[in-house]
């Protein structure tokens, strides 16, 4: 008994949505179709880029790794925000809030580099389309993925320690429905000047650094489109980096918008919402966003079909 109290008191209470309980089997619903959407599309994107080897290319070489963060890091908040919309208890365990926050930081992080890894990938396949296979050589594509993940797991491996760390005077809420950083940053009974540094340097390297190298991919992009006489050619380039830049535009969009703006600005509603909206729709809109405006995927997967039916009637 006495061992159960303590691991209670050491439990977090994840608040969520407890304000709007009428909302909350709404909102479990949406959460729900949404997570499948994630992992069929994304699961889907993975398998076709590695079975079709007409798509052992670059860029599906990065959207594959795209898709497996996305699988990843959904996979590490949806079932427990689930399981909390659903039963009584809102509560999470020290060690899986520390998990939850350290993959949520972690994955994030190497999202937004491997988006910029992408903008480069377009950059190459579409300004220097003669050398782009000498560019983009496989041994350099491996480099930067292994880059954005080992990036993404320094930047969790230097926030995780500093924020758990903080002194919470017994404050046991996390004012959202997952272990993120902001929340648990309100729940210090202290300001810590070297946090807000840290988050602030951080939130430089990882959000606005990788959206100006991807601006400024795009510019350059844009000026070479523009001497482009072919419309097909036309067409296949605002195909694949519209569909880039649609995904670029919502993440690091709600992203800036949550981290680097001072926390007690950002208000109880609002800053769920956007959470909720990248945490759990992004993730799902990514394979549809790619998938819906490209014509390789889709004969891809239309191709491996026709073969199960094939061998399935041998």
């Amino acid at each position: 008994k006495e061992m159960n109290n303590t691991s209670s008191e050491t439990d977090f209470i994840l608040l969520g949505f407890s304000s709007q309980p009428q909302l909350e089997h709404i909102i479990s619903a949406v959460v729900f179709v949404f997570y499948l959407v994630t992992l069929v599309g994304n699961t889907t994107i993975i398998l076709v880029s590695y079975l079709d080897s007409q798509l052992h290319t670059p860029m599906y070489f990065f959207l594959s790794n795209l898709s497996f963060v996305d699988l990843c890091y959904t996979t590490s908040i949806v079932p427990q925000m689930l399981v909390n919309l659903w039963g009584p208890k809102k509560s999470i365990t020290y060690g899986g809030c520390a998990l939850q926050f350290f993959f949520a930081l972690d994955l994030g992080a190497t999202e937004c580099l491997l988006l910029a890894v992408m903008a480069y990938d377009r950059y190459a396949a579409v300004c220097q389309p003669l050398y782009y296979t000498v560019i983009m050589h496989p041994v350099l594509c491996q480099k930067m993925v292994l880059s954005a993940w080992l990036g993404g797991l320094g930047s969790a491996l230097i926030l995780c320690p500093l924020t758990l760390k903080l002194p919470r005077c017994g404050h046991r809420e996390v004012d959202n429905f997952f272990c993120e950083m902001p929340a648990l940053i309100k729940m210090a009974c202290v300001y810590s000047r070297v946090i807000e540094i840290v988050v602030f340097t951080l939130g430089v390297i990882f959000l606005l650094v990788p959206l100006s190298l991807i601006v400024i991919s795009y510019a350059v992009i844009t000026q070479a489109v523009m001497k482009i006489k072919s419309a097909t050619r036309w067409r296949k380039i605002l195909n694949t980096c519209g569909s880039h830049l649609t995904v670029v535009t919502l993440f690091y969009g709600t992203l800036i918008y949550m981290y680097m703006k001072p926390q007690n600005i950002v208000s109880h509603e609002e800053g769920q919402f956007f959470t909720l909206f990248y945490t759990i729709v992004i993730p799902s809109l990514n394979p549809l966003i790619y998938t819906l405006r490209n014509k390789d995927v889709k004969n891809a997967v239309k191709r491996i079909l026709g073969m199960c039916k094939h061998s399935a009637k041998v």
